[in-house]
């Protein structure tokens, strides 16, 4: 019967006898002349430049002209193209929150969106939450419960906080509500964990986190 598909490659048997004869012939002497598979050198063609496009962006209440790649996220637009490095990249992926930013009062992962999609919009970081030299209030009240420890993950963290806060005053409900269909929400430090879910602190100041947002939730 003869198989078809089958690939003619070397058995292991066949490996280590032609192994084993060419250390007979060593051995004994004789050359054994290795063939050498003959080298093409390919021209390399020239480097096509990747297109990019000239956009406006709205940043902290400034407007920012670059000219990019379509493809850069806002994260990368922030940090390589603007300067912004308040806003960190963790993993890239959506799953750690430090880059997170504020776009038209609404929370989002900057790495997870293009700049391209938000010419229009009004984007803020954490630069943008202080005014000048003075502290935003979230940022005051992280700095007074100390709620950061290496401080990685602190922007996306305030930002979230003041973006959740917002959630709040609107009344969005979440996991831990007890009642979604309540006109209010009370902001109990389970609503605060849950809504902060979403950003993560390795350094574990989570107690200090919530004390911190508590703080700015009850000055309001």
């Amino acid at each position: 019967m003869v198989e078809t598909g089958k690939k003619n490659w070397p058995t292991r048997r066949t490996v280590l006898e032609g192994g084993a004869a060419t250390g007979l012939l060593l051995a004994a002497g004789v050359p054994v002349q290795a063939q050498r598979a003959e080298v093409v050198a390919t021209p390399v063609s020239a480097v096509t430049p990747v297109p990019t496009m000239p956009m406006s962006l709205r940043i902290n209440a400034e407007e920012f002209a670059v000219e990019i790649d379509p493809r850069t996220t806002l994260l990368d637009a922030l940090r390589n193209y603007l300067g912004l490095v308040g806003s960190k990249k963790g993993c890239d992926h959506g799953q750690c929150g430090a880059c997170t930013v504020l776009v038209n009062g609404r929370r989002i992962n900057s790495c997870l969106t293009l700049a391209a999609m938000h010419e229009d919009d009004e984007i803020t970081t954490i630069e943008g939450l202080a005014n000048g030299d003075e502290l935003g209030p979230m940022q005051a009240a992280f700095v007074a419960r100390d709620g950061f420890q290496c401080g990685y993950c602190t922007p996306g963290q305030i930002c979230s906080a003041v973006g959740m806060l917002g959630e709040v005053e609107a009344g969005w409900p979440s996991h831990a509500s007890a009642d979604i269909t309540a006109l209010s929400v009370a902001l109990t430090d389970a609503e605060i964990r849950e809504r902060m879910s979403g950003n993560i602190c390795r350094c574990a100041a989570y107690p200090n986190i919530v004390a911190a947002i508590r703080d700015v939730a009850e000055d309001a």
